[in-house]
């Protein structure tokens, strides 16, 4: 029985965007602005704002077959793993199986299943057979987005000792080992080998005649990564199809149309230098109604119901986890303008026809997909599919 190595940088495999047919590359070539929908399975409160919002799998996939009853190319959402009292409420699903249970009551939009890769450990070849299986399921549909991890108490969590969260870009140098394994598994057509204890990066799994079937339909799964940090983008520009970045400023969206366009323009130019063609996407929090006036009477009874006015309860930041996450340090920025902390990456406020303005701006400046989230989710998307949608597509942005 032949038995193969596991090649320095991973396998020689194709991606979706190789394949003219893969869902992926059908979506990119027809829509010149992707548009997803960031979803929020967690129970967070912003505000007291009243929402319709709910953690829940009926509600979230709601908002998805709402997403992709509009066109949306893409959906999936944040992973956090926190101890009690972490969520403003208790319940949380899952990212992975959530994005991935979708496969089966959708039928066009990308599923990206988020996932900590470092957590456990997680076993590479686990991985593998779990991404085949759900790429099949979904025919190509299925994603993954890889995390791992930035703050201490989620490394705590899966065993590490007090203050043990493993070093910032030491994270992305395990990681990259990780997927190259998971990679060849989906790649090679004999079975592999491999010890990462060898290795010394501190990954621990080892896989003897190993093997995955099926393969993937299209090469591999889509891969995304969110980042920012030098290392982080090194791991982005080498792994991932869609690279999900953050406004190197504030949130306000001046702040964020005058500090993206040189992050965009450095991470495409790091990509292209390995002959690979990345995808950016980032994600704005949309206030809209149909005036102005409307919209900001919104935006300000959402800023005006944030306990204390202080720090928006999301990400847990209201409990001051420690974390070294560095993509968004421009938030505490006092150069830039930070908006109102409400939510999502940027801030998009105004009416239909202004949130088409800065829709419009953001992809102008070399933003290649928007993925959405809302304060009160399904109605605040509904409201998108029939005011602002139809002004994207007036606009060339959307077919």
């Amino acid at each position: 029985m032949a038995t193969h190595s596991v090649r320095p940088g991973g396998p020689s495999i194709k991606s979706p965007l190789d394949f003219a047919d893969s869902p992926l590359s059908q979506a990119i070539s027809t829509q010149p602005l992707l548009l997803g929908v960031f979803l929020n399975l967690q129970d967070i409160h912003v505000s007291s704002q009243p929402t319709t919002n709910s953690w829940t799998y009926d509600y979230n996939l709601a908002c998805v077959q709402e997403a992709e009853r509009q066109g949306f190319e893409l959906a999936f959402s944040r992973m956090q793993w926190l101890p009690k009292g972490g969520y403003d409420g208790e319940a949380s699903l899952d990212a992975f199986i959530a994005l991935g249970a979708m496969a089966s009551a959708t039928k066009t939009i990308h599923l990206i299943s988020t996932l900590h890769v470092l957590y456990g450990p997680l076993h590479p070849l686990h991985l593998a057979k779990w991404g085949a299986t759900l790429d099949h399921i979904s025919k190509g549909r299925w994603g993954l987005n890889i995390v791992t991890g930035h703050r201490v108490v989620e490394h705590e969590m899966f065993g590490a000792p007090p203050g043990g969260r493993i070093e910032h870009d030491q994270r992305y140098s395990r990681s990259s080992e990780l997927l190259d394994v998971v990679k060849s598994l989906w790649a090679e057509d004999e079975n592999i080998s491999y010890d990462a204890t060898e290795k010394g990066n501190g990954n621990t799994w080892r896989l003897n005649n190993a093997w995955v079937s099926p393969k993937p339909l299209y090469g591999r799964p889509v891969i995304v990564n969110a980042t920012g940090s030098p290392a982080g983008i090194e791991f982005a520009t080498d792994q991932s199809d869609i690279i999900f970045i953050t406004s190197p400023g504030g949130a306000h969206i001046d702040s964020a149309l005058e500090t993206l366009p040189a992050h965009i323009a450095n991470i495409k130019d790091i990509a292209r230098q390995k002959g690979r063609d990345i995808k950016t996407l980032i994600n704005p929090i949309v206030v809209s109604r149909d005036t102005t006036e409307e919209a900001d009477a919104y935006a300000t009874a959402i800023w005006k119901g944030k306990p204390g006015q202080e720090n928006i309860q999301s990400f847990g930041q209201n409990k001051h986890y420690d974390s070294d996450a560095q993509a968004w340090k421009g938030r505490k920025d006092a150069s830039h303008k930070q908006g109102l902390n409400i939510g999502g990456n940027i801030e998009i406020i105004g009416s239909p026809e202004q949130v088409a303005d800065q829709i419009e701006a953001l992809h102008k400046i070399g933003i290649d997909g928007i993925q959405l989230c809302f304060y009160d989710f399904l109605p605040d998307l509904k409201h998108f599919g029939e005011k602002i949608l139809p002004l994207l597509k007036e606009r060339g942005l959307r077919v």
